[in-house]
């Protein structure tokens, strides 16, 4: 059996918005539990680490992890809430006390010059991080192998500023499709490597809520049409597990609601501390 942890469920403002008072952060804070969300990231397995957002420390608490123990991180995109590389710092031997190993962490040119921004500065200059941290370079179609894992970069659809990934993870006779973010217009570069493979769990982008967009995000509309595309090519089954993730409060629904438009459709909508077994 393989696991995923979301972490964090949100897109970039977080759930309830920070300065936000749209009647669904309204309804956030009065309710609490799974309408609250923290920025997208995921921990497959318990070793490998999907995306570093401002909120790792919190959830590091949150979920009783040690993360001196995790050797590989993927990183989909520069944008803040997917990578916040300050933090990285504590994983020297000055602050993080037995921090087991290297951590490898794998992104794109835009993800690099972010972390080159933030750690190879002059404050940090009596701390240099080369033997706890070292960072690769990743582009579309890379095969990434680290700590037992066997990766796939794939180009995404969104930003087009930078060369955004979402990833494909194999491990054990397990195969995880992660798509955040990513739009459905998806290059057909892209989709000659998802068609190879048959996915045991597939997570996709719903940001957007009911409506439906081109391009850059999808809303439930999109994700459900790219489940029924990727069933159509073989590339999923009955025994898939799909998931819905990554949820802004322009989408303008509840927890409730999305989990009510998942069940009708067989799809989990994620939420903050979902755990799922496959």
């Amino acid at each position: 059996m393989m696991k995923i942890l979301y972490m964090g469920t949100a897109a970039a403002e977080g759930w309830p918005g920070l300065f936000c008072s749209c009647p669904i952060c309204t309804h956030a804070r009065k309710a609490g539990g799974r309408n609250l969300r923290t920025r997208t990231q995921a921990l497959l397995d318990n070793d490998l680490l999907i995306d570093f957002p401002p909120d790792t420390y919190a959830h590091a608490l949150q979920y009783g992890l040690n993360l001196g123990t995790v050797h590989t991180l993927l990183v989909t995109h520069s944008h803040m809430d997917h990578w916040f590389p300050t933090d990285l710092i504590h994983r020297h031997e000055h602050f993080g006390h037995g921090a087991e190993g290297v951590l490898d962490i794998y992104g794109n040119e835009a993800v690099k010059k972010a972390f080159d921004e933030h750690i190879l500065i002059d404050r940090f200059k009596p701390h240099p991080i080369d033997d706890a941290v070292h960072f690769h370079v990743t582009h579309g179609g890379d095969l990434i192998r680290s700590g037992g894992w066997e990766i796939t970069a794939v180009p995404a659809d969104h930003d087009k500023r930078e060369e955004c990934l979402v990833y494909l993870c194999k491990k054990d006779g397990k195969t995880v499709f992660y798509g955040h973010d990513t739009g459905c217009s998806l290059s057909s570069e892209a989709w000659a490597l998802i068609t190879k493979e048959r996915f045991d769990l597939v997570s996709l982008d719903a940001t957007m809520g009911t409506k439906s967009v081109k391009e850059y995000h999808m809303g439930l509309p999109n994700a459900e049409s790219m489940f029924k595309k990727l069933a159509e090519l073989g590339c999923i089954s009955s025994q898939t597990v799909k998931v819905v993730n990554h949820f802004s409060h322009n989408g303008e629904m509840t927890y409730d609601q999305l989990a009510a438009w998942g069940k009708e459709r067989g799809i989990l909508a994620a939420y903050d501390g979902m755990e799922v077994e496959f």
